[in-house]
């Protein structure tokens, strides 16, 4: 019988290759283009290239990986790469990613992963404290935001629906369940409305002020409107940064809200919720405490590989009501020092997300993710000055967290946009667009921890020649 097992030889000789590679690749990532010219004749081979019946081999492989696949791979990691709220991985995470392939815990209930459950909830339990949360807190590690958001309005509903909403469900309803966010919050919000069965209809998106934060005061008159057209307000999402300008909800006041209409808030914190790391920014950002459920994404400013997002709830237990089921052919084992995350999201099967993050924190200690956090604030705080203090550029919104937006001030929307794309295109940098009170603009946003003031002056130097 053909072993899918590799012999001593074929184990080392996987491992010189793996640590060439990535020994390459971090060397390389200055001269490399940030988004490559794609080569479409190897992609459309790969695409049609049958399997073998007889395999290649590992450095057949490996020479395919570096010749094909990573040449046509956005460089995610470049230092000008600011276009999206996307970090580099830090540089232990594919070690640890090889680990946890290896290991290939399925992290549902304890049995099956028990070293896994110990260290997602020990994750789980950091961040937790990060914004002051009891140790009643509990919540699993995600793919991403948007998953975070989608578990925490499932569990919403099942906290606020009036009646037993797993036996019963939307269909009961005699008036439709109404969440309110902003004009400004993630698309995420409005996706897992429709997942849910909410409807769209069912969506209010309250209105800004000035710098981009949800207005307090127009989400209690929403809430009363509705409840005095007989539908039944059930959630708030507030942002913690949001993705077009980095803005920071009033997020005491909302939650003021809340408490007094028991409504359910969840922050969508996924991109700058983790700026509390920062003793500079951290006092705007403890008021996600009074939050009912949170969302993070370690995957961005924890600098871990995609996937890792993450919820965090008040108490865990209203998580357990939402999501846990039994099953004849799963045992139900309860023990205090693990948990059964099958019963905290939609999942049964789940890879060992937590591994990187438990990781890098071990590697590199706290302190070290503190100074990533402050030095990618302060080069954001510098783009905007050297904006601020050009006649050629016009900012477009405050400098909150690390998203700056701006535009060339004496050119159309049609050419920013031109500009921008001649950035790109010419390999320069990949910054994003963004679209500001209807007018076009460019979006930097400092995700990578890589990223100097050189570069930000190299790209500023670029925009002006091409505008």
């Amino acid at each position: 019988m053909t072993s899918l097992a590799l012999s001593d030889a074929d184990i080392e000789r996987a491992g010189n290759q793996l640590t060439a590679l990535l020994r390459s690749f971090e060397q390389s990532l200055d001269a490399r283009p940030v988004l490559p010219p794609v080569d479409r004749a190897v992609l459309a081979e790969l695409r049609v290239r049958p399997f073998p019946l007889e395999g290649i081999g590992i450095d057949q492989l490996f020479q395919d990986i570096a010749a094909k696949v990573v040449p046509n791979s956005t460089t995610i990691a470049h230092p000008r790469y600011l276009a999206y709220v996307l970090g580099p991985p830090n540089g232990i995470a594919p070690f640890a990613e090889a680990v946890a392939a290896a290991l290939n815990q399925n992290c549902n209930f304890w049995q099956l992963s028990p070293a896994a459950s110990v260290i997602e909830r020990k994750v789980i339990s950091w961040l937790a404290e990060l914004f002051g949360f009891s140790k009643q807190a509990g919540g699993i590690i995600t793919s991403g935001g948007s998953m975070a958001t989608l578990v925490a309005m499932a569990t919403a509903i099942r906290e606020k629906f009036p009646g037993d909403f797993r036996q019963t469900g939307l269909q009961s309803l005699a008036a439709p369940l109404v969440v309110y966010t902003s004009e400004e919050a993630h698309r995420c919000v409005e996706k897992s409305a429709a997942i849910l069965g909410l409807g769209l209809d069912n969506v209010r998106k309250i209105p800004v002020d000035s710098e981009f934060r949800m207005r307090a005061d127009l989400l209690a008159a929403a809430v009363r409107q509705d409840r005095e057209a007989g539908k039944q307000p059930f959630c708030v999402v507030a942002a913690a940064g949001t993705i077009n300008t980095g803005a920071i909800d009033p997020l005491d006041d909302i939650a003021e809200i809340c408490a007094a209409q028991n409504l359910w808030l969840h922050v969508d914190g996924a991109y700058g919720a983790l700026f509390v790391l920062s003793p500079g920014i951290k006092d705007q950002l403890l008021a996600c405490s009074r939050a009912d459920s949170i969302a993070l994404d370690p995957h961005k400013l924890l600098f871990a590989p995609l996937e890792a997002g993450c919820v965090i709830v008040r108490d865990r237990e209203k998580l357990r009501h939402a999501f846990g089921f039994s099953a004849s052919y799963i045992p139900d084992q309860q023990d205090p020092l693990f948990t059964n995350f099958m019963d905290y999201g939609p999942q049964l099967s789940r890879s060992f997300k937590a591994f990187k993050i438990w990781c890098s924190l071990q590697v590199f200690g706290v302190n070290a993710f503190v100074a990533a956090a402050e030095h990618m604030l302060e080069i954001a705080r510098y783009l905007g000055e050297k904006i601020r203090g050009d006649a050629q550029f016009e900012p477009m919104a405050p400098v909150k967290l690390s998203a700056v937006c701006f535009r060339l001030r004496n050119a159309s929307d049609a050419e920013n946009q031109r500009i921008l794309t001649r950035l790109i295109d010419e390999g320069t940098a990949l910054l994003g667009p963004v679209r500001i009170g209807g007018r076009f603009g460019i979006r930097a946003c400092i995700t990578n921890y890589r990223t100097t003031r050189e570069d930000i002056d190299l790209i500023l130097d670029r925009l002006r020649q091409l505008g």
